[in-house]
């Protein structure tokens, strides 16, 4: 008797198997890292929600997205299992369960974890099919942004470098946001502030901004021309041309309307009327260096040393002196101002012996940021939290308030630290940044912390965090690109070697001493 049942429980089992184990098995990858665990699954179309178990758990809250990312209170082993349900509840799938714990890192480790977790915000998380980046992290939305696409290009090359993603994925993902760019209206060459990525229309950024922005597009085609270089290959080549036109065609002479200015924007319906003119100091550096450098269209050096930079502009050369360091460049009434001034126009411009009549960037790039670091530690309106651990003040969405021009000084400090200012600041001051980045993360991280790393703005109150839990791709992108920066100078490197950039430095009277070492 016992032959006969034998085989027909072994089917049975292996009917069984196979059933469980393409039908109701949820497929998970748990990542352990020094104070989290990440888990990730493919996505189930069939399922309304997931549910998380942890330990001895009945079923955490309802999840829509595939992940979910764990701080446990207990550094030993801790159990996971997910399941995925219907509208009513009702479970479909399981996953095995995982058991695992958290794995110290060391600095390195942690460079690593925020750099590849916040590229994925521009891999994972771009608007399909256009590859641009989403605006913010609303994915319902179709909204996509111009400047922090371009800088979501540089955060796609970093990926690639460390071969979290192929050369041939990245290719493909730059590629797509090249080829929607060169259908979408343009305006005398610029890109406007925002489009919608399922129709290529322009989206107003306010009632007559609606046409041309010159520092978006600026932040764009410094992200391009990195990827002009990067992809060098043979079989590359359509990408390389196509940037090359893009860049061939933006007209930023037309942008100073004959005067020795760059103007920010210009409407088909509205002319110039908003009136901007881009004077310094401030993120739009970039700008004027890329319309200097144009093979096509270039500005005259006048532009930029009438109209961008004069020692007797209030907003541009204070030379002023915060906390025992002189600043050469930044409005005194927020000394210095924001510290993202350190960052876009620096993602590609390498400030590293780069220095003209005005400033030598280096030393302005790093003591504005360590003047941002005192002003919090002196902490002038005892804003609670502010200190050697936790500062950074710089653009960044508000609490409860929507995006603001936060900044040091009486007028925009408002209590709000933004993660992307210490962090983005990492070569200037690696040290100091990591004291930040150890405190955000292990301290707060089940707050701050989540998959497509640190949120956009905490603000401590009564010993509490209050954390604006969303992204902004401006201040994704520069935490990505700075961290990698710092670590091999990849994006500095590609960025100077274009001969346009060099031939238009050496126009507006750059030099670069190659001696010095950051």
């Amino acid at each position: 008797m016992k032959n006969i049942f034998l085989p027909i429980l072994y089917a049975l089992l292996c009917v069984s198997c196979y059933a469980y184990s393409t039908d109701t098995t949820l497929h998970i990858e748990a990542i352990p890292y020094d104070s989290h665990i990440l888990l990730n699954w493919q996505k189930d179309t069939s399922s309304a929600h997931y549910l998380i178990y942890i330990n001895d758990s009945i079923g955490q809250e309802a999840i829509h997205e595939p992940y979910y990312v764990h701080f446990p209170k207990k550094r030993g082993h801790n159990t996971y299992r997910v399941a995925s349900c219907d509208k009513n509840g009702n479970i479909l799938k399981s996953s095995l369960p995982i058991h695992l714990k958290l794995k110290k890192a060391d600095d390195e480790a942690l460079m690593d974890m925020i750099e590849r977790h916040t590229a994925d915000y521009f891999i994972e998380y771009a608007h399909r099919p256009s590859g641009m980046a989403r605006e913010g992290s609303d994915k319902d939305s179709s909204l996509v942004t111009v400047g922090g696409s371009g800088m979501g290009v540089m955060a796609i090359i970093a990926a690639a470098s460390r071969n979290w993603i192929t050369r041939e994925e990245a290719y493909k993902h730059i590629l797509s946001i090249v080829s929607f760019l060169s259908r979408v209206p343009r305006f005398y060459g610029m890109w406007a502030h925002w489009y919608d990525g399922d129709t290529g229309e322009v989206v107003s950024f306010s009632q007559k901004d609606d046409g041309g922005d010159v520092v978006e597009s600026a932040l764009m085609m410094q992200g391009l021309l990195c990827a002009r270089a990067y992809f060098d290959r043979q079989e590359e080549v359509e990408l390389r041309d196509s940037i090359t036109t893009l860049w061939e065609d933006i007209n930023w002479e037309f942008y100073t309307r004959g005067e020795n200015v760059m103007y920010w924007h210009y409407s088909q319906r509205y002319g110039f009327e908003m009136n901007m003119p881009i004077k310094g100091y401030n993120e739009a550096l970039i700008a004027y260096i890329l319309a200097a450098s144009s093979p096509s269209h270039p500005i005259k050096p006048d532009v930029y040393h009438d109209g961008w930079a004069s020692w007797d502009r209030e907003r541009f050369g204070a030379y002023t002196e915060y906390y025992g360091v002189m600043l050469p460049l930044g409005e005194e009434r927020y000394l210095g101002g924001p510290l993202f001034f350190a960052h876009y126009s620096f993602l590609g411009l390498c400030p590293v012996g780069l220095r003209d009549r005005y400033a030598m960037y280096w030393e302005q790039n790093v003591r504005h940021t360590m003047v941002n670091r005192a002003y919090c530690i002196d902490n002038p309106y005892d804003w609670e939290g502010y200190g050697e651990s936790l500062w950074g003040i710089t653009a960044c969405y508000g609490i409860p308030d929507g995006y603001m021009a936060h900044a040091p000084g009486y007028w925009f400090d408002r209590g709000v630290i933004a993660p992307t200012a210490a962090v983005s600041s990492m070569p200037y001051t690696p040290a100091y940044t990591m004291e930040v980045i150890k405190n955000l993360y292990r301290n707060y991280g089940e707050y701050i912390y989540g998959r497509y790393g640190f949120y956009d703005a905490i603000k401590i109150m009564d010993g509490k965090p209050m954390v604006r839990q969303q992204y902004l791709a401006i201040d994704q992108a520069p935490q990505v690109v700075m961290i990698e920066n710092h670590r091999t100078g990849l994006l500095w490197r590609l960025f100077m070697s274009d001969k346009d950039i060099s031939r238009g430095l050496s126009r507006l009277g750059f030099t670069i001493d190659k001696t010095e070492n950051k």
